[in-house]
């Protein structure tokens, strides 16, 4: 007879080879008949028939919230979206009120549908089939409806993921084609500013809400351009701060949950977002270190750039990225004041007005003054103005606040 450390392996080890097999991520809702709204994440919806319509899920036998779904008059399928993993967790993480701070209306029969669900399917329970530790609950389809045809959200690997196919991603780079003319227009400024500087300089767009990719970069004599970031870098905190600020709140959120830090690191990531809608800039500086505390974030991105990832290794690469040591508070220069600086970022407006993309400066000269700083940020600014090909658009980028430098 197995030990229970033979069992505990064994288990181990089934977990980990089914984990491999990706499955997807739907909320079965219902409501009490005392009127309690209920919600259960589940990660083994499966369509079962057709004739009868059936479909069915596979609650643990421990589950409190299942025991009183079984009193529900109907239950309700929602198949969730990509976008939508803060509402699954936060629904798995409660023991009651799970709907707090959900968006959601009544399906035909009364259950809740998350607002912004794929789809949902009405209906009621046909029959309860003992499998182990856990029940599988056969449901007969009363009503059903697609509600916003997006990209599922996925459990693979231990974590939550989503899945974009790549004739999406073609249509995203027709999309951007008019941001990498504008860039392309301003090679020249780009170069004299690096030159200038004696700096990286590099132009960024987003390609999706996930990625930016460079679609310009230049390099003063002496700059390593090897020791910049790759090519294609992955939109997590604190990358692509320059893009989200402008981003409406729900996505600023999905942005910073991507980095799963604690409430402090959230709350630098929110100032450094009010401080770009205040400033049009952001600016990071090195720890004691130096340079050397980009080594991580760049090797997590040339990782992220050398083919396709699956979950894990995706979220390997954002815990990566969030390890950095560089600074990235908000705070105001002073004139006087001696700074380490390893980067600034400048939001600038595509062809179409949006804030899509990013003049990046990096690699600049250490230890200098305040004002030097301030120097090079004006700088970027005139440079960020042509990029703005759009004048409407150059007029609005013309109206952003003054370099915080106190005297």
């Amino acid at each position: 007879m197995p030990n229970a450390v033979a069992i505990e392996d064994a288990q181990r080890t089934f977990r980990e080879v089914t984990g491999h097999y990706p499955t997807g991520v739907a909320v079965v809702t219902g409501v009490h008949p005392t009127g309690e709204l209920l919600a259960l994440v589940v990660g083994t919806f499966s369509s079962v028939s057709l004739d009868p319509p059936l479909v069915s899920f596979m609650p643990m036998k421990t589950s409190r919230t299942f025991t009183k779904m079984e009193e529900c008059s109907s239950l309700c399928i929602n198949i969730v979206g990509g976008d939508q993993e803060r509402e699954v967790m936060s629904i798995a993480q409660r023991w009651e009120n799970k709907f707090d701070g959900i968006d959601w209306y009544p399906s035909p029969q009364g259950s809740p549908v998350l607002t912004d669900a794929i789809g949902w399917i009405d209906t009621e329970i046909w029959k309860t089939v003992d499998a182990g530790d856990h029940w599988i609950v056969l449901c007969e389809v009363q009503d059903m409806a697609i509600t916003n045809p997006v990209s599922p959200l996925i459990f693979f690997q231990g974590g939550y993921g989503s899945f974009v196919c790549t004739s999406l991603l073609a249509r995203m780079d027709h999309e951007i084609l008019p941001a990498i003319h504008a860039a392309h227009a301003a090679r020249s400024e780009v170069e004299a500013l690096a030159a200038e500087i004696g700096c990286e300089v590099s132009v960024l767009t987003a390609v999706s809400a996930d990625e930016m990719a460079t679609v310009l970069s230049a390099t003063a004599p002496g700059v390593d351009r090897d020791a910049g970031l790759a090519q294609r870098i992955p939109i997590v905190p604190p990358i692509g701060d320059s893009y989200v600020f402008a981003l409406p709140e729900a996505e600023q959120n999905r942005w910073i949950d991507k980095l799963k830090g604690d409430e402090k690191d959230t709350q630098v990531h929110r100032n450094r977002l009010d401080f770009i809608r205040e400033h049009g800039y952001g600016i990071s500086f090195l720890p004691s270190e130096g340079s050397a505390a980009y080594t991580e974030m760049r090797q997590a991105t040339k990782k992220y750039e050398s083919g396709r990832l699956t979950p894990r290794q995706e979220r390997e690469i954002r815990a990566q990225i969030g390890r950095t040591s560089v600074d990235y508070r908000p705070q105001v220069l002073f004139e006087q004041g001696t700074y380490n600086v390893g980067s600034i970022v400048l939001p600038v407006r595509d062809p179409a007005g949006r804030h899509t993309l990013t003049l990046r400066l990096a690699q600049v000269p250490q230890n200098v003054q305040g004002r030097l700083v301030a120097d090079w940020i004006e700088s970027a600014r005139a440079v960020a103005a042509m990029l703005e090909t759009d004048p409407e658009a150059a007029g609005r980028g013309d109206a952003l606040s003054d370099v915080a430098v106190d005297s």
